[in-house]
């Protein structure tokens, strides 16, 4: 895996817009060199800022929309249409204004579709569909994106609960989640080590103690922001307020 490198911006606003331009650089790379890219998405309000922020991009149409395939990190286990689901909040911030083709958006189940309350069907039924979409266990991830919440938490991957322990499956499904809801679905640390570049987004100062403790050696299980990492690059993007804790020896040399 790789060793994690940090950017830190002035502020949030300028931190999503420089992530929305770095993200279209990197689908239309991957798009030039094999023909499609695949990202996974985040939710919160560091992705979703980063989503509309892409969507007033400049640069937002070099992107061949109907060659890229969407995924998600994770899930809260609601209604299709709930405006607290991942999904939902992206189609709001960008998909639901771009041409995306719309069987290259990978949704994860909704608690109302074919599976009910049994989540961990659910949770497999989206392994599943990893698994038919690329040669191994999950597709080759161009971009997998993470926010990073105050407890160290990625994806729905919370401290010491036993989804971030899962060594073998590459989507669980969670129950007792300690932030609502507490039923969700989430990819594991082995779907996301697979991942080509993982970037991990922090901004505000609820977020400086979390960064400063995943990037200061903690373990993945007490701190599991710290486990994530992709297979060429692991990339940090923080606001100067999400980075304020840093040890001197890890804050970035230069800073956007």
């Amino acid at each position: 895996m790789s060793a994690p490198q940090l950017v830190v911006h002035r502020d949030k606003e300028l931190m999503a817009q420089a992530a929305a331009a770095r993200l279209i650089t990197r689908i239309v790379d991957a798009q030039a060199s094999r023909g499609s890219a695949s990202v996974v998405l985040t939710g919160g309000r560091n992705g979703n800022g980063l989503l509309a922020a892409l969507g007033s991009a400049p640069a937002r149409d070099a992107v061949d929309w109907s060659r890229l395939d969407l995924w998600w990190g994770d899930e809260r286990y609601l209604p299709d249409g709930d405006p607290e689901r991942n999904v939902t909040q992206a189609r709001e911030a960008l998909l639901d204004r771009v041409p995306l083709d719309p069987a290259r958006v990978h949704a994860m189940p909704a608690s109302d579709g074919p599976y009910g309350d049994d989540v961990e069907a659910a949770a497999a039924a989206y392994a599943e569909e990893l698994a038919a979409a690329g040669g191994g266990d999950v597709p080759a991830f161009d971009v997998l994106m993470l926010g990073v919440g105050p407890d160290t938490h990625v994806a729905s991957l919370f401290p010491e609960l036993p989804a971030v322990r899962e060594t073998v499956r590459t989507v669980v499904g969670v129950r007792g989640a300690p932030k609502p809801p507490p039923v969700r679905i989430s990819l594991t640390l082995p779907a996301i080590r697979a991942a080509r570049e993982v970037w991990l987004l922090a901004a505000g100062e609820d977020k400086a103690k979390a960064a400063a403790l995943a990037l200061s050696g903690a373990g993945e299980v007490q701190a599991p922001a710290a486990g994530a990492r992709g297979l060429s690059r692991t990339l940090w993007l923080l606001d100067a307020a999400a980075a304020s804790e840093l040890p001197k020896s890890l804050y970035p040399p230069a800073t956007a």
